[in-house]
């Protein structure tokens, strides 16, 4: 398995990218996973939700392109990981980011999986731009306005506590972050976004007062925006058993957006692909690979 990282583009990258798109897009960073044999055209583009970024998908992103024979492209979204930073963070804007995304490296019928808030952007761009995408799999969100766990900002309060501090050993931002988040492998996720600056002090990369005034409108989906869409191809949504992001309720409203899903329970909480990746590997692989089966 091979692994190629690509950071931010260049300057002179980036303005290019920006002068094919309308101005509103922002050009990503990513990782590519090429597999080593049975190679096909069409890539596998993995989002990762709130607070992640395309290292927490490099797992996953790896095994993926091995049992599908398939290059997976790990993106960073907006304000996330290495990708630029923009004080517009929607779920419209975000899905901009990727149609450019997937025009400028030219990619032809990809697979679009998101988690979470990479789900909703998977699915406004899969709604808006039908013919440009392949399938899609939605792993523990749905097209619907939900309410965000109150984890959600506290979780930004304790960051910027860690900045207020100015610490400079992750030892000392986690001691800060405890008295706001009790699990382990929760802060240890949240302080996988910190950075060293050049006075020694500990940094968040994804800018925190931003996200805090978007965690509203990231509940929320562009409904009223695309109530006339359909995706009429075959969707696949997760939905962990021990989450309480897709309730029974909200199924009328993905078939109606959706009208082809198929929904898969997973035994795991929120974190779907990091608390059962085995059973996530095979749901993903099992649908991808429908065609052949039925062939």
């Amino acid at each position: 398995m091979t692994s190629v990282l690509k950071r931010i583009p260049s300057q002179s990258h980036r303005t290019i990218a920006m002068n094919k798109s309308t101005g509103f897009n922002l050009p990503l960073a990513y990782e590519i996973y090429k597999p080593q044999t049975n190679v096909k055209s069409e890539a596998v583009i993995i989002l990762h939700g709130l607070f992640g970024s395309k290292k927490n998908n490099r797992g996953i992103s790896k095994v993926l392109a091995r049992d599908l024979g398939r290059p997976v492209y790990a993106i960073d979204l907006r304000n996330h990981g290495d990708s630029p930073h923009n004080q517009k963070h929607d779920y419209l804007s975000m899905a901009e980011d990727l149609f450019w995304f997937i025009s400028v490296h030219g990619l032809k019928n990809p697979t679009l999986i998101g988690h979470s808030m990479g789900a909703k952007a998977a699915m406004a761009l899969a709604l808006q731009y039908p013919s440009l995408i392949q399938d899609i799999v939605s792993v523990d969100n749905a097209p619907a306005n939900i309410m965000f766990p109150s984890d959600f900002s506290r979780y930004i309060e304790g960051m910027q506590k860690i900045e207020a501090a100015k610490v400079q050993k992750q030892s000392e931002a986690d001691e800060i972050l405890q008295g706001y988040v009790e699990s382990l492998p929760v802060r240890q996720f949240l302080l996988g976004n910190l950075y060293r600056t050049e006075d020694k002090s500990q940094r968040f990369k994804i800018p925190l007062e931003i996200l805090n005034r978007s965690l509203t409108t990231l509940r929320n989906f562009p409904i009223q925006e695309l109530e006339s869409h359909k995706f009429k191809k075959p969707s696949l949504f997760v939905r962990g058993t021990k989450s309480n992001f897709i309730p029974d309720h909200l199924l009328p409203g993905i078939e109606n957006f959706f009208p082809q899903y198929k929904l898969v329970d997973i035994e795991a909480g929120h974190w779907v692909i990091s608390d059962n990746p085995d059973e996530f590997r095979k749901a993903v692989v099992q649908f991808l690979n429908r065609k052949e089966q039925v062939e």
